[in-house]
């Protein structure tokens, strides 16, 4: 049989490995199926037709993973974006035959985000965000006091017209938020699956900002449905400011706090610090929906632009592999990184490339209708969107905490050598990355990579390769970029302080976690480690058990299986009647419902085991 043939048919017998390479893919449905099936043969035909052939066969090997097969290169697709919709809404925008004008009012304005979401989800196969959405939103909700404030002085007393207008407009907010929040998660794209959005705010502090934001949190913290389940998109991230919301004498410093309540419910918002953000980045934004962030840019005018630009792909090198062959002799090691590194500038440009055949009418909503913000006529050339570096392409890696290992031992962690190494490989990628940008004239950025599926696939192929190195191929599971290994037990200031060197060196993707057992009413240890993490790292994310078990009423973390989760208290494994959140990647994923593939579900079974170990 051809490797084609294999992929069909895994896909009808349900071959994990096909059908659950990503955690938010149902693929019992028909569309998904669609999706997956559509996916396999693109992916055949890219390695067999369309990708230069030492990188088709570096992919197939496993010395990089080339991302999104099923997408790219059989279609000149983009990646992820930062959507401009204050552009969008302010000018309007079409879809298909629909011109869309300017709305007024938040629940208008909420319907069309939502429109633009789906339609943007679909003609890319990346995340999508849209940051500062507070602010993008507060202008609408003044159309709402207008329009309200225009009829209480018609039939209100005086008195009570700012009490009937603060509450009217209120109750529109919360109305058009709840409505954006169940809107989205009712969505299907071309894709199969829920549009891959983020939400980023925090920063407004006008009225009408904060009631966005309050309504933002406590419509998640409510949750969807009768059963009120954790909605797993949009994803939120909360921007965290001296001044703004980090210290009590701040303005909106109540809504942190309605942000770490809701961080401890529902396990989101992760937290975006704005000083360290502008450090790495040059300027602040969000990032383009799981980890990958734009470096500041300025257009013509010398005003930096950040909504509308966009990824064009992502490459991985394997360095466990390059580790494991040079057998701890460094300078083997490097001699082989060189080489890889040659393969990875390759299948990169050969990304480029590919996405200049683009043309305008392949994706309307991106090209002409101002998604990417400036809007093309049919015979432009789209690469102008994404040449002088306004966008980025990724060079990704996986797996420091392996490398180390092969040198250093298992426990390295503390030895300054060791780490020392580490960063030395991602300063080498940076001179390649300098290098790369100016040859191609796009921003080719360092990206920590999420490896949701490539945990389980470079350590699988290594294993058939080498057999079992000890801490090293023998777990199941490659550690996460330079994450700390999942199985120490260490705390969460201890964590950050040991990751906080990375993202200076690889600052075209990141995020860090760290993990708690369930807080309950402890909200002041969660805001110590946001506090701790505001001058040490930009991005953080909350993991904490948030599992409810509707049968016996449990809420905690539940027992990891071989195969799936079980409630602790009652056994219940009925996906139907339990509510099972974790952490997937950069975005949260529902497991039980859409199993993660294995080296993941290995990783996050280790990560659970200690810390129930972990003292409270």
């Amino acid at each position: 049989m051809t490797q084609l043939e294999k992929d069909l048919e895994g896909l009808i017998t349900k071959d994990p490995k096909i059908v659950n390479e990503n955690a938010n893919k149902d693929s019992q449905t028909f569309a998904t199926m669609r999706d997956l099936t559509a996916g396999v043969v693109s992916k055949s035909y890219g390695l067999m037709h369309l990708l230069p052939q030492h990188v088709a066969t570096a992919h197939q090997s496993g010395d990089i993973h080339f991302h999104d097969l099923d997408y790219h290169p059989f279609q000149p697709l983009t990646n992820c974006c930062l959507i401009d919709a204050a552009g969008m809404l302010a000018h309007g925008f079409q879809i298909g035959n629909a011109h869309v004008t300017s709305p007024k009012s938040i629940q208008t304005a909420a319907a069309q985000l939502v429109q633009t979401i789906a339609n943007v989800s679909s003609s890319q196969y990346g995340g999508c965000t849209i940051d500062r959405i507070d602010e993008v939103l507060s202008k609408y909700a003044i159309h709402n006091e207008r329009k309200h404030r225009a009829v209480a002085e018609k039939y209100i007393k005086a008195e009570d017209i700012e009490r009937y207008v603060d509450e009217q407009v209120t109750q529109d907010i919360f109305a058009a938020i709840e409505s954006l929040e169940y809107e989205v998660n009712t969505l299907y794209t071309s894709n199969g699956q829920t549009p891959f959005v983020t939400f980023g705010f925090g920063l407004a502090t006008d009225e009408m900002g904060r009631k966005i934001q309050q309504a933002i949190l406590q419509t998640r913290i409510k949750g969807l449905g009768k059963d009120r389940v954790t909605a797993i998109f949009p994803k939120l991230v909360f921007s965290i400011k001296k001044g703004v919301n980090l210290a009590p004498t701040d303005p909106n410093y109540d809504i942190k706090q309605l942000a770490l309540e809701c961080s401890m419910k529902r396990m989101y918002p992760d937290i975006l610090n704005y000083d360290k953000t502008v450090e790495l980045l040059g300027d602040f934004k969000a990032p383009m929906g799981c980890r990958s962030f734009l470096p500041a840019w300025q257009n013509k005018q010398g005003e930096y632009e950040n909504s509308g630009r966009c990824n064009l792909g992502v490459v991985t090198l394997n360095l466990p592999r390059i580790a494991i062959e040079s057998q701890g002799d460094k300078a083997r090691f490097w001699e082989i990184f060189a080489e890889r590194m040659g393969v990875l500038h390759d299948a990169l440009a050969f990304r480029i490339e590919r996405i200049k055949q683009a043309e305008p009418n392949n994706a309307p909503i991106l090209y002409k209708h101002g998604a990417f913000k400036y809007r093309l006529q049919e015979q432009d050339d789209v690469f102008s969107l994404f040449e002088h570096q306004r966008a980025t392409i990724s060079m990704g890696y996986i797996g420091l905490y392996e490398v180390a290992t092969i040198f250093y031992g298992p426990n390295w962690e503390t030895n300054s050598e060791a780490k020392d190494f580490t960063l030395d490989i991602l300063k080498t990628m940076r001179e390649y990355q300098y290098a790369w940008t100016k040859q191609h004239d796009v921003w080719f950025s360092i990206y920590s990579t999420p490896s949701e599926s490539l945990t389980d696939r470079f350590c699988r192929l290594d294993y058939e390769k080498f057999g079992a190195v000890p801490d090293v191929t023998d777990k199941g599971y490659y550690q996460n970029s330079f994450h700390y290994d999942v199985r120490k037990d260490v705390t969460p200031f201890e964590k950050l302080d040991f990751e906080q060197d990375y993202p200076h060196y690889a600052s075209g993707g990141y995020i860090h976690y760290c993990e708690y057992p369930k807080l309950d009413h402890n909200k002041k240890a969660l805001e110590a480690v946001w506090d701790y993490s505001y001058d040490r790292v930009s991005y953080l994310g909350t993991n904490i058990p948030i599992d409810h078990c509707y049968d016996c009423g449990f809420e905690g973390d539940f027992d990891t299986t071989d195969t799936g989760y079980r409630c602790p208290n009652c056994g219940n494994q009925n996906p139907e009647t339990v509510d099972v959140v974790k952490r997937t990647c950069g975005y949260l994923g529902n497991p039980v419902q859409r199993p993660t593939i294995e080296g993941r579900h290995k990783e996050i079974c280790a990560r659970v085991k200690h810390m129930k170990e972990r003292k409270s």
